[in-house]
């Protein structure tokens, strides 16, 4: 934002103040909208004059909103609002003409008939350059090609998750986080990762300390159970052939060893014994 003082001295509501705004439409137009308004100019004025300005469809809907941080979280002015007012809040560099990238600018949307927001996405290009920058100035975690939780994937997007899983998956990590979530995928073959060292190596730990494993939601699920004395569930879902069967089988033989009944007390046999039948209902719907 800059200032105009026009010819001689004025008085400070008389002075008009320079706004940049970004347009983020479904329609292609002029990157960057800058308009010369006054103190007391309305966030529906400034709408109304940007979209002249940009030659747009006056019968559609528009919102005008603030965004301090570029990529970062968007304030929506009501109709009464004073931009200029928003503006003068601002650093004092940031009231100078400035590039986006340094944030402080005003974005202009469409507005759906319900009057929500009509959100427009971002090409992947734009999505990967904007994901750089915001590593650049640390507000997304550096990039890894073995990350063991999705949710801290820096662009996260279906070819990221599926790359992370398969660099994961070629070095035998067939386990990955997504939150609390277990995602699992099937190596079909037996990985010596089950026997009673890895049932000791999770016990009573927080999830997400250790290295993803199917033992760590069992070792979760049955202290909370201890803990809070609540009933505790665990959803086993995937396609036919997943592994499901497999998954239920080191799940029951890692509650059965942290309840120290074990084989002695055939308590996991029995439940085991019971799989079978259990699955006969279950194929039914598969």
């Amino acid at each position: 934002m800059s200032v105009t003082d026009g010819e001689g001295a004025v008085s400070q509501d008389e002075k008009a103040y320079c706004l940049q705004i970004y347009p983020r439409l479904s329609l292609q137009t002029a990157p960057c909208c800058t308009l010369r308004v006054k103190k007391e100019a309305t966030a529906a004025t400034v709408i109304q004059d940007a979209a002249a300005c940009l030659s747009l469809d006056a019968s559609k809907r528009y919102v005008l909103a603030e965004v301090k941080e570029c990529g970062g979280e968007e304030w929506v002015l009501e109709a009464n609002d004073l931009p200029v007012q928003r503006v003068l809040l601002w650093p004092r560099k940031a009231q100078d003409q400035h590039p986006q990238s340094d944030g402080y600018y005003f974005l202009l949307q469409e507005r759906n008939r319900d009057g929500s927001i009509l959100y427009v996405q971002l090409s992947a290009a734009c999505k990967e350059k904007e994901a750089r920058r915001l590593l650049a100035r640390g507000f997304l975690p550096p990039q890894q090609e073995n990350c063991d939780d999705l949710c801290n994937l820096p662009l996260l997007n279906e070819d990221a998750i599926l790359d992370n899983l398969r660099n994961r998956f070629q070095k035998h990590k067939i386990y990955t986080y997504a939150g609390s979530i277990l995602i699992a995928i099937n190596p079909f073959k037996f990985l010596p990762i089950y026997n009673p060292k890895y049932v000791k190596m999770y016990e009573n730990h927080q999830l997400g300390k250790l290295e993803p494993h199917i033992f760590a939601i069992a070792d979760v699920a049955y202290y909370t159970m201890l803990r809070k004395h609540v009933n505790q569930c665990i959803v086993i879902s995937g396609e036919s052939g997943s592994g499901k069967t497999q998954s239920t089988n080191f799940l029951i033989h890692c509650l059965t060893a942290l309840s120290q009944k074990g084989y002695a007390s055939g308590v996991e046999r029995t439940i085991l014994g019971a799989g079978p039948v259990l699955e006969a209902f279950g194929n039914a719907k598969t």
